[in-house]
């Protein structure tokens, strides 16, 4: 690891560019890259959003990223994208909403997380929302996210006929393909993780492409948009929509800005000079991109763990990477048509592996004690069966209920006391959220 002085932490330009750290820059952008375009893909799918504009909000996210880094670096390894966690959110309010008024809600999503950069707010919420609370929403999420697609593993291609036995040659083709994707793209992760993240993406999309030529599978077909700039103003029809729209915008700010903050907290312990992160800074960029995706229609960004955790094995050092990324992917926003060459089984594959990663995320928990386990799994349960923001809110509540009962019967304190007690915390500014 390189030695570098205190004085340099401080040197914010280092942190999207060090001459002597181009090489190794360019090269994590293009593999980054590589591996950030299927899995984009398959959360711009489960978000219901169209695969180019989920791509354009990745590019918009990295170069804006790169910016900001230039005066106001909030990490120095991160890569900006759309959360797999908010997947499924965001296909809940295209369903709730329409597309048409998603700019909207991106818009508002951006302002309240504007507001809560402005007076440094996203230090107190993970104090409000217990991180094993998070991990249980997340792993929820991700339950929604592979039984989602899951069934590309055993899907016949779009145009033909439905045979009378589900099990006929041609789906038994399609799941030994799967099977073997799955396989191989297992075992490189195993050997590679820790090296080469990004090489169990590449041979799974070559065995996808090679296997196209000899097969017949759903390939992925990526409808053209066409991007417009715009004012992000919606059409409700009632006050109910209205400020239902508010309280959506307001869960999807929250949970976004917790997820960077848990991220930062990773990438800071992979920095490969051991740079310190600051979530504010990266909430900044966060919302200027978010804001600015709204003009065209985008999605929201945050810097995720899986392709920031590739970027800095891939070599990056700065956000000079992040440019990369931005770049190779406008390329296939502009060339979409390559992308047809992939095929379902190969997103399929992916994509049900994030899904089991995030269920699989509850094993942190343990470290909290039995009631952390026991309550994180409840949220993922709740999570998954009567919704995102529900059930949250209900494992919230009933966390609540089980601290009065515990102050209030067990350690005889007064209801003014234990209220007292909870609002002292956010009063300590010595919080890991740096």
């Amino acid at each position: 690891m390189s030695e570098i002085k205190n004085s340099d932490l401080q040197d914010h330009g280092s942190a999207a560019f060090r001459k002597e750290y181009v090489g190794r820059d360019l090269q994590a952008g293009v593999i980054t890259a590589t591996m950030a375009i299927p899995l984009s893909i398959g959360i711009a799918l489960m978000s219901d959003y169209p695969i180019q504009v989920g791509l354009a909000t990745v590019a918009f996210a990295s170069f804006i990223g790169f910016l900001f880094a230039l005066f106001r670096p909030g990490n120095f390894i991160g890569a900006p994208g759309i959360a797999a966690g908010l997947a499924p959110i965001l296909a809940m309010g295209v369903a709730t909403f329409g597309i048409e008024n998603m700019a909207f809600i991106i818009f508002m999503t951006a302002t309240f997380q504007a507001i809560i950069w402005k007076f440094d707010w996203q230090r107190y919420l993970l104090q409000a929302v217990p991180t094993y609370l998070v991990e249980g929403l997340l792993a929820g999420i991700g339950l929604k996210i592979a039984l989602k697609f899951l069934p590309f593993l055993w899907m016949l291609p779009v145009g033909m006929a439905a045979p009378e036995e589900f099990w006929n040659a041609d789906r038994i083709t399609v799941v030994v393909l799967s099977i073997a994707g799955a396989a191989i793209f297992l075992t490189l992760f195993k050997i590679y993780k820790d090296t080469k993240p990004a090489m169990p993406y590449f041979a799974l999309i070559i065995l996808g492409i090679v296997a196209a030529q000899f097969v017949e599978v759903k390939m992925l077909k990526v409808e053209d948009v066409d991007f417009a700039l715009g004012l992000p103003i919606p059409d409700f029809d009632t006050a109910y929509m209205w400020m239902y729209a508010i309280f959506f915008a307001l869960m999807l700010a929250v949970v976004d800005v917790i997820e960077q903050v848990m991220s930062n907290a990773a990438i800071e312990k992979i920095d490969p000079l051991e740079r310190p992160c600051n979530s504010n800074n990266s909430l900044l960029s966060i919302w200027v991109s978010n804001m600015g995706a709204s003009f065209f229609g985008g999605m929201t960004n945050l810097d995720g763990l899986a392709k920031s955790s590739t970027n800095r094995l891939a070599g990056a050092y700065t956000k000079l990477s992040v440019l990369v990324i931005g770049l190779v992917i406008t390329f296939f926003v502009l060339n979409s048509h390559y992308l047809d060459h992939l095929p379902y089984f190969a997103l399929a594959i992916i994509m049900t592996f994030v899904g089991i990663k995030m269920i699989l995320g509850l094993l942190h928990v343990a470290q909290f004690g039995p009631y952390a386990l026991l309550l994180g799994s409840l949220c993922g349960a709740l999570v998954f069966k009567i919704g995102i923001f529900e059930g949250l809110i209900v494992t919230l509540v009933l966390h609540a209920i089980i601290n009065y009962v515990i102050f209030s019967k067990i350690e005889n304190k007064p209801t003014s006391a234990i209220v007292r007690h909870y609002f002292d915390r956010f009063k300590d500014d010595d919080t890991n959220v740096n």
